[in-house]
């Protein structure tokens, strides 16, 4: 594991350069393409792309949750049939960027991100226009697979979709704009995207469901999508630094007829470069027990919300007797909890992590980013059981919909921590870091929900909900113990990548 001594070097293999003929190709400290070197506007103009981007992509996810009984009516089918296009769809989510995220750090952000992009707002077209639910589940999983580039990564009981090129790329996208001292507060910002998105997807949802039609749910997503596509199109700038150098290389030589080189280039094959690099994020997972752990930690609590959120019909439909649209409403709870979280703890993330670092002697640690995650640790559960005996009891509903708040508050605190931990460790690699981390909480959150109406069925909303919070409370210790050990852990299971 590096901590990367030069965190924009391109993405390929270090070599020695034996044609001492040919000139480096590499960015001044003052260059002005230096993504870092960008100004605020132009930074801050493509984080606004990208989080439009991860805003709307996850509605694909949660929007139609609102009409999964008008589906199952119109199709013919159980809702539990409804509910597997949701899990098609995270399941690709999920490995989806573990191919984006590496062809991300070989052909750049902006290729990905266009033409992933395009063909998820395509998607929607066909999706609209689905004759039975088969056609249903197979356009879905297609979706999952080109939206996993907005995933971290993002996310959000049905909401917890993000669509995949921005939490693997973009992660990796910020990244690449900002310094480490600086990039919580932004990362934080950003990742209010894709769990907003799904936040507000059921509330919007609800109302073209109740008014127009579980089918416009997609036609509206379509007409969304290919909006933001087309700003993308005009005014998204590649961030990816190896590709801006590799664009100034080639540049260079038809203009002066010299040979360049960028530092550290790879010219093996294309073929070899791409299946050395799509190995990455599973080789980071399954070798770093760090990252393995708090991607098993984010599953949890992925898995956890899928469960939650894809019953909240039949809590508080069903339960408490609320209309299509006040249920999208209740969603908006958790949401609160995301704004708070960010307005009021994400921020200190790199407030910490500088002044550790200062206390270090100037030498930036991973783990100086995992201290407020142990804030977000308590919460969770807590939060879980307070849902689970107010919902049991049948307490009112608002104290039920408070918990939610709490959650929500707890979730981004530990997944923002666990991000800027995976960026920090692998910061070269971030986007396959995170892709690595994505592949589990993809498969919590999409099979989870189909055992999940069985279970509260069984044994009820109280203790139902309770076994999430257990399995919670008992992977909560570790945030501290990887701030307390993680270094030598690291030091341990070094890997090159």
């Amino acid at each position: 594991m590096t901590n990367g001594s030069n965190e924009q070097s391109p993405l390929l293999q270090s070599q020695s350069q034996d044609d001492d003929s040919r000139q480096v190709v590499e960015f001044s400290k003052s260059d002005e393409e230096n993504p870092r070197n960008w100004s605020r506007r132009r930074k801050y103009a493509n984080v606004a792309i990208i989080s439009l981007m991860a805003l709307i992509s996850p509605l694909a996810s949660s929007m139609f949750t609102p009409g999964i009984q008008q589906i199952s009516d119109d199709l013919n089918v159980g809702p539990n049939f409804v509910i597997g296009a949701t899990t098609s769809f995270v399941l690709t989510l999920g490995f989806g960027p573990l191919i984006l995220a590496p062809l991300s750090e070989t052909f750049g952000r902006r290729k990905l991100y266009l033409v992933c992009f395009s063909l998820f707002s395509l998607l929607q077209i066909p999706t609209a226009l689905s004759p039975n639910v088969e056609t249903l589940i197979t356009l879905r999983t297609f979706s999952g697979f080109l939206g996993s580039q907005y995933h971290l990564d993002v996310w959000k009981g049905s909401m917890l979709t993000g669509s995949g090129v921005a939490i693997a790329n973009g992660g990796g996208s910020i990244n690449d704009m900002f310094h480490p001292s600086a990039r919580a507060k932004i990362l934080g910002i950003y990742i209010l995207s894709p769990i907003l998105g799904p936040s507000l997807g059921p509330l919007f949802g609800g109302i073209v469901v109740q008014f127009l039609g579980w089918r416009w749910v997609f036609w509206v997503l379509a007409i969304f999508c290919t909006l933001n596509t087309t700003i993308a199109f005009f005014f998204l700038k590649e961030s990816y630094a190896p590709t801006i150098l590799e664009k100034r290389k080639d540049s260079l030589e038809k203009s002066t007829g010299d040979r360049y080189y960028v530092a550290n280039e790879d010219s093996r094959p294309i073929w070899t470069k791409l299946a050395f690099s799509m190995s990455r994020p599973l080789r980071i997972l399954f070798t770093q027990p760090i990252i393995f752990i708090m991607a098993v930690y984010q599953a949890c609590i992925f898995g956890t919300n899928y469960s939650l959120y894809t019953n909240f019909q039949a809590i508080y439909g069903n339960g408490y007797g609320f209309s299509t649209i006040q249920v999208g409403v209740a969603y908006l709870a958790s949401g609160v909890g995301f704004v708070l979280a960010v307005w009021l703890v994400i921020p200190r993330i790199d407030t910490i992590y500088n002044s550790l670092t200062a206390r270090n002697n100037d030498v930036p640690k991973p783990e100086f980013r995992l201290p407020l995650a142990n804030i977000g640790s308590v919460f969770i559960p807590l939060s879980l059981f307070w849902l689970a005996w107010t919902v049991e009891y049948h307490v009112h509903w608002s104290v039920t919909i408070l918990s939610t708040v709490f959650l929500g508050f707890g979730q981004i605190i530990v997944f923002n921590t666990a991000q800027n931990y995976f960026i920090d460790s692998f910061s070269q690699y971030a986007a396959s870091a995170i892709a690595a981390g994505a592949v589990f909480r993809s498969v919590m959150g999409g099979l989870l929900p189909l055992a999940a109406p069985s279970l509260f069925e069984g044994v009820g909303y109280g203790w139902g909900i309770s076994i999430f919070a257990f399995l919670n409370l008992a992977i909560s210790p570790f945030p501290l113990l990887f701030y307390l050990y993680g270094e030598p852990i690291r030091m341990k299971f070094a890997i090159e990548l």
